[in-house]
C-alpha cells in the first residue's frame, strides 16, 4: 500500500450552523473509508450564532474534530492561519464551511496531491451562484491572473490540498486565502488543479457583496504583485552544527 500522510482539514466557520452536522457527515463519509488518518479542525470566526455550540456537540461525539474560537470576528485569512498553526498533520486541506464545496471531492484532490505535487486546488467547473457573482468572479480572477503572472482557474475555490511546512512559510496579511496559489509558488510549490463540484447555498447567507470582494481586491493585488518582485529564496548547502 502506498504511504500516504495524514490530514488536517482545515474549516472557517462564521454564522454557519445549520450547515455544520451535515458537512461533517460528508466529510467522515469521504474519508472514513480512505487509509490514512485524519482530523477535521474548524475555527470559530466570532460567530453570533450557534456554531459554536453545535461545533462543541461534533467535538463531543466524534474523536476527529477539534475547534478554536476567537474572541471576535477576525476575517477568513485570519481563521485559516489559525487553523494552519494548530494543526496536527503534515497536509492540509481547505474547504468553506457553507456547503458549497463538495466533500466527496477531497479522496480524489488528495489522489492528485499524492502523485508528487506540493499543493493541490480545485476549480468549480459549474459553479452554483447568482448571475452576477459569477461574472464578478470571472473578471475578478482575470484581473488577479494578470497582475500576478499567473494562470489559475479559479483562486476562489476553497478547496485546496497544501504541505503544511510551506503554507507556514508564506507571508500573511488580510484576504491572503485569495492567493494561496500565488503565496505557495514563491515558496517552491508546484501545483496543480482539477475540476470540482460546487453547490448551491443550503442554509444561511454569503459574507461578501460584489463590491467589498473588488475594493479590497485592488489593495490586496497590488501587496501581492510587490511580494512577488521583492520575495527571495535561499538554500543552505552545509553548516557546521
Amino acid at each position: 500500500m502506498q504511504n500516504v500522510l495524514p490530514v488536517s482539514i482545515v474549516i472557517p466557520v462564521f454564522n454557519e450552523e445549520q450547515n455544520l452536522p451535515r458537512l461533517f457527515e460528508e466529510i467522515a463519509a469521504a474519508l472514513r473509508p480512505l487509509p490514512r488518518p485524519w482530523e477535521v479542525l474548524f475555527v470559530d470566526d466570532g460567530s453570533t450564532d450557534a456554531s459554536l455550540a453545535v461545533l462543541k456537540t461534533l467535538a463531543a461525539g466524534n474523536p476527529e474534530v477539534r475547534y478554536l474560537a476567537f474572541t471576535r470576528n477576525r476575517g477568513q485569512s485570519a481563521a485559516f492561519c489559525a487553523g494552519f498553526d494548530a494543526a496536527s498533520h503534515p497536509v492540509v486541506v481547505t474547504l468553506d464551511a457553507d456547503l458549497q464545496n463538495d466533500p466527496a471531492d477531497i479522496p480524489a484532490m488528495l489522489a492528485l496531491f499524492d502523485q508528487g505535487h506540493d499543493m493541490a486546488i480545485g476549480w468549480r467547473r459549474k459553479r452554483q451562484d447568482t448571475f452576477s457573482k459569477r461574472i464578478a468572479s470571472k473578471i475578478g480572477n482575470a484581473i488577479r491572473n494578470r497582475i500576478t503572472r499567473e494562470s489559475v482557474r479559479d483562486t476562489g475555490c476553497s478547496l485546496k490540498v497544501m504541505r503544511r511546512d510551506m503554507l507556514l512559510r508564506i507571508p500573511r496579511f488580510k484576504g491572503m486565502h485569495r492567493y494561496l496559489p500565488t503565496l505557495m509558488k514563491m515558496q517552491g510549490a508546484t501545483v496543480a488543479e482539477m475540476p470540482v463540484n460546487h453547490r448551491e447555498r443550503a442554509a444561511g447567507v454569503s459574507k461578501y457583496s460584489n463590491w467589498q470582494r473588488a475594493l479590497v481586491g485592488v489593495r490586496d493585488l497590488l501587496g501581492v504583485r510587490w511580494l512577488q518582485d521583492r520575495h527571495f529564496a535561499y538554500e543552505i548547502r552545509e553548516k557546521n552544527r
